[in-house]
């Protein structure tokens, strides 16, 4: 493993900051980071389809899009088209989402796993959309990290326990674990200061939404953060979320996310590395400024 190798870099663009974007997605791929992967906030679709244009050789996809907000054929042939101007540099990352977020939409999900698998089986067979690109799916627990290993190539988690990545990890094929163009990454929160409490603060608040989460709640409690989990859901249904940051230990926020100084944060990736996660991909926020902010002191931090 290249201990120098620089982690991916996961990227969104907002309203009136698209242009901006772009230039970022350059200068990361001027900087050397392994990747750009692009969160479903907003369209990423979209910014990948600009990405391929304004890119020449960094590694892009999406991480996530649901599989519920567009027909199958159009996604068939969206993800066809990147793979193909990119030149082969995208991977579809593909989630099933939270069911409390879809619902919003007028979206009612269905079972999870049936699903995923009905989903690249139809877009695998829809008719003259040329060549597909690697297809990702989003995973925190095991029997969709084996429905991957299955039918898929790739993993991601976003906000996954570093602790009990190895025996998330451990539920794909043998062979497949050993596969070295097989996707393994992780969405981790990220914020670089020397006030360690002031970054911490930062992820925490990042967090706190994931934990209001039903699927979330059960991934933690799976890689053993019962205590917690079980304090969030007493706060829910006492109407008190205003105390769910505060039930949430140090413990958890340090396997969950990375946080402190540069040097910490590089350490951090290492050690997710040595994880089992071959892809890191830092989601950047900064404890005095924007995500442009951000970005700077990430830029600052691998150097």
């Amino acid at each position: 493993m290249d201990r120098d190798a620089l982690p991916a870099l996961s990227l969104a663009a907002v309203p009136r900051r698209r242009r901006a974007t772009l230039d970022l997605a350059r200068e990361i791929e001027a900087r050397g980071f392994a990747g750009i992967y692009c969160a479903s906030f907003g369209d990423a679709l979209a910014l990948c389809e600009a990405i391929a244009l304004v890119t020449q050789r960094i590694p892009f996809g999406t991480s996530i899009v649901p599989i519920y907000t567009r027909h199958v054929a159009d996604f068939a042939q969206m993800a066809s088209f990147i793979h193909e101007v990119s030149g082969g540099r995208f991977r579809f990352g593909i989630g099933v989402s939270h069911a409390p977020m879809l619902r919003r939409f007028g979206i009612e999900p269905g079972k999870p796993l049936a699903d995923m698998r009905t989903f690249v089986s139809e877009l695998r067979a829809v008719p003259r959309a040329g060549e597909l690109p690697p297809i990702v799916l989003a995973t925190l627990r095991k029997k969709m990290i084996a429905l991957a290993g299955e039918i898929g190539d790739g993993i991601v988690f976003a906000n996954g326990a570093r602790s009990h990545m190895p025996e998330s990890i451990a539920a794909l094929p043998p062979a497949t674990r050993k596969d070295a163009d097989f996707f393994i990454g992780n969405m981790i929160p990220t914020c670089i200061s020397d006030d360690v409490e002031a970054a911490a603060a930062v992820n925490r608040r990042t967090l706190t939404g994931y934990a209001m989460m039903p699927n979330y709640r059960n991934y933690w409690r799976e890689a053993g953060y019962v205590e917690e989990m079980d304090a969030v859901e007493k706060a829910l249904a006492a109407g008190e979320r205003d105390r769910i940051p505060t039930l949430l230990s140090e413990r958890w926020l340090a396997d969950t996310t990375l946080f402190g100084s540069a040097a910490r944060v590089r350490e951090g990736v290492e050690a997710w590395r040595d994880a089992g996660v071959r892809t890191p991909i830092l989601v950047p926020s900064s404890a005095v400024g924007n995500q442009m902010t951000a970005f700077q002191e990430l830029f600052a931090a691998f150097a």
